[in-house]
């Protein structure tokens, strides 16, 4: 599944994300977020290229579990995920580099 443009309706709970097998991101923003938007291209570049890699695209916020489990503080993040274990992510990116970088340790 490439490069997913709109955020989830719902998000999986932690132990759902932990059986994903293979590569998996695990985005963390809002839609109103001006940061997120403005990393949109970057994770789209990235994540269209690569459909070996899940991509989902989480609401995060006060209270959302799945956000606290990865223990977010800023928006966005993306998180890489190897048969459900985070091997890599990447906060706030500024650069092509910074998420290529995120996603090349993945794998």
């Amino acid at each position: 599944m490439p490069y997913a443009a709109d955020f989830a309706s719902l998000e999986p709970a932690r132990a759902e994300v932990d059986n994903w097998p293979g590569l998996a991101a695990i985005e963390f923003g809002a839609p109103w977020c001006p940061h997120c938007i403005g990393a949109q291209p970057l994770f789209e570049v990235a994540l269209a290229a690569r459909d070996d890699i899940r991509h989902l695209k989480v609401e995060d916020g006060p209270g959302r579990p799945l956000g606290r489990s990865f223990r977010i503080k800023l928006w966005p993040t993306l998180v890489l995920l190897r048969d459900g274990i985070e091997v890599s992510r990447v906060v706030r990116p500024t650069t092509q580099g910074d998420v290529d970088d995120a996603i090349a340790q993945a794998g």
